[in-house]
């Protein structure tokens, strides 16, 4: 309410000139900085390392050691369109999860750097 009666004493009262702007513009003016400083501090961050991980699991390879979010470290033997099967211990149990479910792959590649996700 306060935002529409300083606008409307901006555009109705021409006897305090611009007064009414000044201090519409000291109204906003922080609040612009405070979005510009939030997309900074935590949107782009944020955006980057999702664009990590995204690349991570696309450049998943059969025969990579992975690790789980649930810790579970296993081989991957097979990767479908969204699923892959991980290999798990000496006894090779098979366990076939989401590859949004992968948190870490521990394969080095020379194409592709080594990204942890970290929550």
């Amino acid at each position: 309410m306060e935002l529409f009666q300083l606008m409307a004493a901006t555009t109705t009262d021409p006897a305090q000139g611009g007064a009414n702007w000044s201090t519409l513009l000291f109204t906003f003016v922080p609040l612009i900085g405070m979005v510009v400083i939030f997309y900074f501090l935590l949107i782009r961050p944020e955006k980057k390392r999702a664009k990590k991980e995204k690349e991570m699991r696309e450049n998943i390879q059969v025969a990579d050691e992975v690790v789980t979010i649930g810790g579970i470290i296993g081989r991957v033997l097979s990767i479908q369109e969204d699923t892959i099967v991980v290999e798990t211990g000496s006894d090779r149990n098979r366990i076939r999860v989401l590859k949004t479910a992968i948190a870490e792959n521990r394969t080095a590649h020379d194409d592709v750097e080594k990204v942890t996700i970290k929550k």
